[in-house]
């Protein structure tokens, strides 16, 4: 699963990076780390507004689901969506279909487990370049106040031989879209299986954090949740380490 990321990135340097225009007008800070299950509003570029940066719910909901109380049952289960089976689970077959997008981040993290224990690490592109994941996105309507809300999913893949050190039980990873990448990814009437696959281990870097990001509450955002931190029982099996900033 993928359900902790990072942005520091700010609107100017997000606007420039994808040559699209940040519209929303709320203030939008640096990110830290952002859990999935508390439904975060998220940065986000869709297939029918190529050219603009909006802000999504992170959590999918189908258009077809009717009530609130289900909804905010369903999008528990739809934070990540599996590359594998997009067309044939009823919550994304539509969205894999016509509504796709890049989730923009600049670093992720994953737990690795290890004699029974889990330890954090922070995961991102080397040297922290800003890059995007690809994702599917819905709206759903509210059906007292009519309001549209749109939701998106990150879409996991079979993880490269880092992420499997990492993420070694379930050994999957975000699909990293290289840079080329990410317009076709916005086109769904393009051919785009061969997109989400993983991205190579050898343009990534990681490290171990404190396991702070996974507290309860604000307080986590800061940061020095980005900060290696020493686990002596991984002492002797550390991945790749760039320079933190």
């Amino acid at each position: 699963m993928c359900v902790f990321l990072s942005l520091r990135a700010d609107k100017a340097n997000l606007t420039k990076r994808f040559d699209s225009t940040f519209v929303e007008e709320e203030s939008f800070g640096p990110k830290y780390v952002q859990n999935a299950f508390e439904f975060p509003k998220w940065p986000v570029i869709s297939s029918e507004r190529s050219q603009e940066i909006r802000l999504m719910n992170w959590g999918l909901i189908p258009s077809w689901i009717k009530d609130q109380e289900s909804a905010l049952k369903f999008r528990v289960n739809t934070v990540n969506a599996r590359a594998e089976t997009i067309f044939a689970k009823p919550a994304f077959r539509r969205a894999a279909a016509n509504k796709h997008c890049l989730v923009l981040a600049d670093g992720f993290f994953e737990f690795r487990e290890l004699n029974g224990k889990k330890y954090p690490y922070y995961i991102r592109v080397h040297n922290g370049r800003l890059f995007a994941m690809a994702g599917l996105y819905e709206y759903w309507a509210h059906p007292e106040t009519g309001e549209m809300i749109p939701g998106f999913s990150v879409i996991t893949t079979i993880a490269n031989p880092l992420m499997e050190m990492i993420h070694n039980r379930k050994k999957r990873m975000p699909v990293i879209l290289f840079e080329n990448q990410e317009r076709n990814w916005l086109n769904p009437g393009t051919q785009f299986s061969g997109l989400l696959r993983p991205y190579p281990e050898e343009d990534m870097e990681a490290w171990p954090v404190s396991r702070k990001i996974s507290e309860r509450g604000g307080g986590k955002n800061i940061a020095e949740v980005l900060d290696p931190y020493d686990y002596l029982e991984l002492s002797d099996q550390k991945p790749s380490q760039g320079s933190l900033f």
